[in-house]
Order: structure tokens, then sequence, then C-alpha cells
């Protein structure tokens, strides 16, 4: 075993510890005071760091080591989901409709023992590190794009991310040069029609059956407007219309999200959306108000950044725990780091059936397999410190 293995093993139960304390105290976006208190007061400890607030709510730990070398950042989210949380554990949330079921406790607790070993060596690392506990990743626009106007990638050479995942098990990476996420989009078309009595639809214009037309019209959008080749998901989500069972509603509502992997899809796909929306409603003498929110963009892994953290994990760990993944649809705002310098984000997998660790992220049973947890403060610590090598 190697002398870094060691002492993970070493710092395991403090990890763990870190975790369950955060994931106890789980806050959602921009609410996240104790987190971010209880962050501080941790990195305080350590000594050696210069701390500040970018946002009331995000925490930024800074070592300089006095010598010349590249500055790195790396983040870590750490806000929770609101979810009611259904597992039955000595440590599940003690707040109400907030919950950790995208791993973002993991991830603060991995970065912030990540911290401590790092410190420990600073003597022999040259350069900068920025160690960013960011806000709010979970609710769009996303904390990524306050702490980042704030100022903590000024001057950053390359950037770090990691998130645990569920589609992968324990201990497993997974890398992707390029594209690895899908932008987030959302869009709701209200229709707008003519209500009256359900027995006399002749002097009403419906908007249920616009609306359900337009639903239907909508599936045909990545079927029938996209190459093949252009990879889309259009969902419709949530649908709204009417109070009572005897009365033509005024207006249908629709609901649903858009995921892309490349900008002129996204543009194309919004283009059809309004065509098809205002088309479908006029031609019922109806009318359609189309509002489409962009949520994040695609997270870009730079391809030399890319390289060097798959060699690095193949080195640490082993090449059977390395996986190639082909881009994924979940987002993150970790993207808006990718636009300012070079990034590599990586997927570290937490799934263990074997522990009850099956359930998928966004779930109210949602619990990462804890074992994760030091795989992702070794590949932290290597890659920190091959990177800040003298």
């Amino acid at each position: 075993m190697s002398e870094l293995h060691n002492r993970v093993l070493a710092a395991k139960d403090r990890l763990i510890e870190d975790r369950r304390w955060l994931h106890r105290h789980a806050e959602l976006s921009w609410k996240e005071t104790e987190t971010a208190a209880y962050l501080e007061n941790a990195l305080a400890e350590i000594g050696g760091l210069t701390l500040s607030r970018p946002t009331p709510t995000s925490v930024m730990a800074v070592l300089r080591t006095g010598r010349p070398g590249r500055t790195v950042a790396i983040r870590a989210d750490i806000d929770a989901l609101p979810i009611h949380e259904e597992n039955e554990l000595e440590y599940r949330s003690i707040h109400p409709g907030a919950m950790h079921a995208c791993g973002h406790d993991g991830h603060a607790a991995i970065l912030l023992n990540a911290v401590r070993l790092v410190c420990q060596d600073a003597a022999r690392l040259g350069g900068e590190v920025r160690f960013i506990f960011q806000h709010a990743e979970e609710t769009p626009p996303g904390g990524a794009v306050e702490v980042i106007a704030a100022g903590v990638l000024e001057g950053v050479d390359e950037v770090y991310g990691l998130h645990l995942t569920s589609i992968l098990p324990t201990g497993h990476f997974g890398v992707c040069p390029g594209v690895l996420t899908s932008s987030t989009d959302r869009f709701d078309v209200t229709v707008q029609g003519k209500g009256g009595h359900s027995s006399m639809p002749q002097e009403c214009v419906d908007p249920v059956v616009t609306g359900a037309e337009l639903i239907s019209a909508l599936q045909t959008v990545v079927s029938r407007s996209l190459a093949p080749s252009d990879a889309a998901v259009l969902s419709v989500c949530r649908v709204r219309a009417g109070e009572a069972y005897n009365v033509i509603p005024n207006t249908f509502e629709v609901t649903g999200s858009v995921r892309t992997y490349d900008e002129g899809v996204r543009a194309k796909v919004e283009q059809r959306i309004r065509t098809l929306a205002q088309g479908i409603a006029a031609a019922h003498g109806a009318s359609a108000q189309v509002a489409y929110s962009r949520g994040y963009d695609s997270i870009v892994n730079d391809p030399e950044l890319t390289r060097m953290g798959r060699a690095l994990i193949a080195d640490t760990f082993g090449e059977a725990y390395v996986a190639d993944l082909s881009p994924i649809a979940p987002g993150d705002d970790f993207c808006y780091y990718s636009q300012k310098c070079p990034g590599f984000f990586v997927e570290l997998g937490a799934a263990n059936p074997a522990v009850g660790s099956d359930a998928p992220h966004h779930n109210p049973r949602y619990r990462l397999d804890e074992e994760a947890l030091a795989y992702g403060l070794e590949y932290t610590v290597a890659l920190l410190e091959s990177r800040l090598a003298l």
C-alpha cells in the first residue's frame, strides 16, 4: 500500500463523521448557514489557510505555498434537495423537507478532509490551491455564477470537480473527455382558450384539446426535427388545466424539460417548441405563450486534463477502476467553471446494493455507500499533489 493510501485509511473515521454531520444538517440552496459555519470552523482549525466567504453561504480556503507553481482550484457543492428523507438512519436529516439525496454531503466531506491531508504536505508543494465549498448547485441559476463573479477563479490555471454517482459501482471512476453532461432547460407553455360549459363546447375554444395535440406534437421534435446523430431528450412532465368536471377551462399549462449536448441542437429544439405551440394554438383559435428557461450548460472536460486525470486514476487504483463514459444527462453548474479555465470533472461510483446503496439520486431513500468517500479522498489528494508537485 502507498503512503497516501495508509493516510487515507487513518482519516476514514473522521471523513465519515464529517459526512454524517453534514447529512444530518441538510440545508437547501442559499440557506446553507449551518453547513458553511461547520466547514469554516473545521478549516480554521487546520491552520495555514486564508479563509473567505465569497457569498454568505459559501466558503473558500486558499493554501499558498509561497513557491512557484500552478494555481489550481477544486470545488465541492454543499446544498441539499427539497426532499423528505425516508431512510431510517441515526444520522438522517433533522430538517424536514431537506435531504442530501445527491451526494453533496459526501463531496464536502471529501474536500474538507483533502484540505487536511494536502496541508500536511504543504512544505513539498508549489503554487496555490483554492478549495471552494459552493452553495446552491441544485437550484438554477446556481451558486457557481455567484462565486465566480466574486473572483474565486481569478488567476486560476485549472479547475477540478467530482460527483458521487449511483450509475457506477463503489470506487469506479467515470471519465469522459469533451462534453460530459447535458444542458438542462425548462419550457412552460400556456395555451389560452375560451372556457365555458362542458355541454356547449361549440361556444368555447377548448385549451385542453389544443394542449393534448401539442403534447403529441412535441414528441416529434427529437424524432423528426433533429438528425439521428443529434442526441436530445424532451419530456413533458407536468400538465395543469381546470378545476371542475363540467367546466371547459380557459387555460392549459404544459411544463417539461429539454436535455441536449450541442448548442445548435439546443437552439433548434427551443425554436421548434415555440413554432409548434403557437401554430397548433392558432389552428384551434387559441393562443400560446412560451417561456423557455435555459438552465445549466454542458460541462466540457478539457482533453489534456482528462487524459492526465484518467492516467492518475489508473495509476492510483488500477485500470479496472476506470470507466470510460459516454455523455450523461444530469446537469451541474460546474459547467461555468470549465468555461473560465481548463477543467476536469469526474464521476465516482457510490452504488452498492449489498449495503442498501441502490436507490437513484434525488430519491427519498438515496443512500450513498460510504466506502466511496475514501476513494474520493485518495483521488483528490493524489490529484492536487501531482499538480502542485515541485
